[in-house]
């Protein structure tokens, strides 16, 4: 099978489309014109790039134009006769063949005549423009669906020649690219031989090269220097890399730096002599190690005379840095990958718009009873989206270089980086999750029982297990419970459409489905449960807490060791990702911030209390005091009370250094004021501690005007900036002009519940309590309404998110490319 056809007919690899049903889409596609399998606008919606939805046909409008004809034939008794049906797959293929006889016995004596203009511009390309003949019934709704026919094809043509200039103008920079990528590694080879065979190397000017740093301004950033240089290593395991997403209008703007933050912000360039051309290799500071070693270079080229980092002949001969040329590779490689799927999404554009078309044709000629699909047909075929074949070209290409270079002439190993297929969903899945679902549900019931039997959750002025047990069930609680609505977040984004695989740069082989999460959740609850069910049957069968009480330490080793495990069981490649957006997350200053990392950061912002639970819990059975009961030790050492204060603070800082860290990696003034709330969180979090141990009425009043003022600054930010509502001069009333979710009332409902939770806060003040339950469960179910209002938070923050990258057309990712030629004045 040739390259093109594999791409024709195996369109399951792009992650954020649904996979076909069958090997051979299109057959599949016209199966549901005979009404046996689901209708064709569905199949549509689901089948379309999401964030190319605008510039896909309006399927759905021209459906609406065809229902005022059909009602004004039904007024006017004007029931189209019987007529021979258009055999649709045979035209459908004969148009993919481009015949040219297609429809030519309806040409004499057809109903309309399609004329072909020139554009004004010359990027627009040929407008097409449909006359009605006198034969024809002329109707204004019969003109307005053809005018909005005739609209459709031509945004179609349009879109279609952008996006295949844009991928064509890739496909060469990539190409030069490989071209330098190619020399060098050759050099390096002939360089290596020669050192060898002790000859000398350095008299080769197309081995040697000069290497010094880039001191010029930066002049603008662009959406290239976004990707994070760990993103390459994943393409090894058959991962795709995270990114951000930046919003569409601040891509454009250019900006000016200092010369000191331009030399900082460019420790990564350096700018090497080859074949008489001065390149810059731009490995971005996405690491410590990175930014360690470009900054101890900036010292040292500081302590050299400067006459010796300048370009010349006399300048100091280097030879070419292997790590960085292993680097610059794995760049080039990632930015194949993102081209060749951004050329499967443009040949899904053009057969699922033929599709619309061939569809939309065959209902106006059942409704009106003429013949219209031939004649239309044919200048859709013959239009420039279905005829151009560069793209096809184009990939051909690619998939032969990626081969040839990446993959060592191993079609199947180049197939899994540019086809990675999506993991198939087991039924046995789903079967668990009911079983652990019933096993929870019972197991929860029968420890409710026992804890009410004996009381243990009633106000006690001493109780060993409140202190001591119960912190570690709640910490399981709300980690589980926000790792559930995550699940349901997915769910809720697939069914709106929502590309939320795109946003974080998930793989789509081995990411997590939520029935994975459900099950997940499902299966560590109840494991909790039981483990909490056994502890308390001990306990009531005589055993004292000295003989039982290891028993939640146990569990939560258990967990810990299973989460870190190095062997490939219980869903490693998500484990792993999960300890390495971790990982940046506590060195956030010195990990480039992506996406995934300040997401992953602001859910931990609304798990201060399991921060808290684990803090105490670690300290209970770390000092050896579930040996002796004595579960006041960690709350009279300073220690803890001292480090009880970073705890409490310690996510929002995390967010705030990535909100420095982004304001310096961008220069974008709208970071620094989203620090600006992070840090009124952290005073907030800071004097609600202080209260809770000073108990003073200064400490009260502080606690309510800083809490009062972070509320106001997060409610603000919530709404405006992440979720994108309150808009004054939107279409929609206090919402944003783009909605995902056709119910508006859902949205201010979502702003109320927000309001409302919060100002949980306030419960610290009131210190309300409901009835004899303990205070402990009071702060449980509190925290849960943070963890709800976390989850709420993320619908709508992605799907912001995916309405800024919808809204400029961005469906793949721009890679970085290394390799820069600059003038020699620089």
């Amino acid at each position: 099978m040739s390259s093109r056809a594999s791409i024709e007919h195996s369109p399951s690899y792009y992650s954020t489309l649904q996979p076909l049903s069958s090997s051979s889409p299109l057959p599949e596609l016209l199966k549901g014109q005979t009404g046996k399998m689901v209708k064709f606008s569905k199949q549509f919606e689901g089948q379309l790039v999401p964030e190319w939805k605008e510039a896909f046909v309006d399927y759905w409008q021209l459906k609406k134009d065809l229902k005022k004809i059909q009602l004004l034939n039904s007024a006017n008794n004007n029931t189209p006769t019987k007529h021979h049906h258009t055999h649709l797959p045979n035209y459908f293929f004969s148009s993919l063949r481009k015949l040219s006889v297609f429809g030519h016995q309806h040409r004499e004596h057809g109903a309309i005549q399609v004329h072909r203009k020139l554009a004004s511009s010359v990027s627009k390309g040929d407008m097409y423009e449909t006359e009605l003949l006198e034969q024809f019934v002329d109707t204004d709704a019969t003109k307005e669906f053809f005018a909005c026919l005739d609209h459709q094809l031509n945004k179609v043509n349009q879109f279609f020649k952008t996006k295949e200039t844009e991928f064509l103008e890739r496909g060469e920079s990539l190409w030069k690219q490989m071209e330098i990528l190619i020399e060098l590694k050759t050099a390096m080879k002939q360089q290596r031989g020669k050192e060898v065979n002790s000859q000398e190397s350095k008299e080769d000017a197309s081995i040697s090269c000069t290497i010094s740093c880039e001191e010029d301004s930066i002049k603008g950033k662009t959406e290239q220097e976004e990707l994070q240089d760990n993103s390459t290593d994943d393409l090894e395991k058959n991962e795709v890399p995270f990114t951000d997403s930046p919003r569409s209008d601040e891509l454009g703007k250019s900006m000016r730096m200092k010369r000191e933050d331009s030399k900082l912000r460019t420790l990564s360039a350096r700018v090497i002599s080859f074949q008489g051309k001065n390149l810059r290799i731009n490995i971005p500071l996405t690491t410590p190690s990175r930014t360690f070693s470009a900054i101890s270079y900036l010292v040292r080229e500081d302590l050299i005379n400067q006459s010796s980092r300048k370009f010349g002949p006399e300048g100091s001969k280097l030879n070419i840095n292997k790590t960085r040329l292993h680097h610059a590779e794995k760049m080039i490689r990632g930015a194949f990958v993102e081209l060749y799927k951004g050329l499967g999404y443009v040949k899904i554009y053009r057969t699922l718009n033929m599709l619309a078309f061939i569809k939309i044709l065959k209902k106006f000629d059942k409704v009106t009873g003429k013949q219209i699909l031939p004649i239309y047909l044919k200048v859709v075929e013959s239009s420039y989206f279905n005829s151009s074949d560069k793209v096809m070209k184009l990939a051909d290409e690619v998939e032969e270089l990626f081969v040839k270079n990446f993959a060592e002439d191993d079609r199947r190993k180049a197939m899994k980086y540019l086809r990675p297929h999506q993991r198939k969903e087991s039924h046995a899945v789903t079967f668990f999750i009911g079983l652990f679902t019933g096993c929870f549900v019972a197991l929860f019931a029968g420890y409710v029982i026992m804890a009410y039997i004996t009381g243990l959750y009633r106000r006690q002025p001493h109780s060993v297990y409140m202190e001591t047990v119960y912190p570690l069930l709640s910490m399981f609680s709300l980690l589980f419970l926000h790792f559930f609505l995550y699940g349901c977040n997915i769910f809720a984004w697939r069914k709106a459409r929502i590309n939320y695989s795109f946003i974080f740069e998930l793989s789509p082989t081995k990411e997590l489905k939520y029935r994975d999460i459900f099950l997940i959740c499902t299966t560590s609850m109840s494991a909790v449960v039981g483990v909490m069910v056994l502890h308390l049957s001990l306990l009531t069968k005589g055993y004292s807490y000295a003989q039982v009480q290891a028993i939640p330490g146990l569990l939560l080793l258990v967990f810990l060791l299973l989460l870190m495990c190095p062997f490939n069981i219980i869903y490693r490649s998500s484990r792993y990702r999960f300890l390495c957006v971790i990982r940046n997350i506590i060195l956030s200053p010195l990990y480039k911030v992506v996406m995934l990392d300040f997401f992953m950061a602001d859910q931990l912002c609304s798990q201060v209390p399991v921060l808290r639970n684990l803090e105490y819990v670690a300290c209970y059975y770390i000092t050896g005091s579930y040996k002796t009961q004595d579960y006041g030790y960690c709350m009279r050492a300073k220690h803890y009370r001292e480090l009880a204060y970073a705890v409490s603070f310690l996510p929002y800082y995390w967010r705030a250094m990535q909100c420095a860290r982004r304001w310096f990696d961008e220069g974008q003034t709208s970071h620094l004021v989203n620090l600006g709330k992070y840090v009124s969180a952290m005073l907030a979090a800071g004097t609600k501690v202080a209260y809770e141990k000073e108990k003073g009425v200064g400490w009260l009043c502080l606690l309510v005007v800083m809490s009062s003022g972070a509320t106001a600054y997060q409610l603000y930010w919530d709404f405006v900036k992440d979720w994108g509502l309150l808009q004054m001069n939107s279409k929609n009333p206090w919402l944003r002009n783009e909605l995902m979710l056709h119910r508006k009332i859902i949205y201010y409902f979502s702003m109320g519940l927000n309001l409302i939770l919060r100002l949980a806060w306030i419960q610290t003040v009131l210190h309300s309590s409901f009835e004899h339950v303990d205070y402990r469960v009071t702060g449980l179910f509190l925290a849960a309404l943070e963890v709800i209002r976390r989850g709420l938070w993320n619908f709508f923050r992605l799907e912001n998110e995916h309405l800024n990258n919808a809204g400029k057309f961005r469906a793949v990712k721009t890679v970085p490319l290394p390799f820069h030629e600059v003038d020699e004045q620089d």
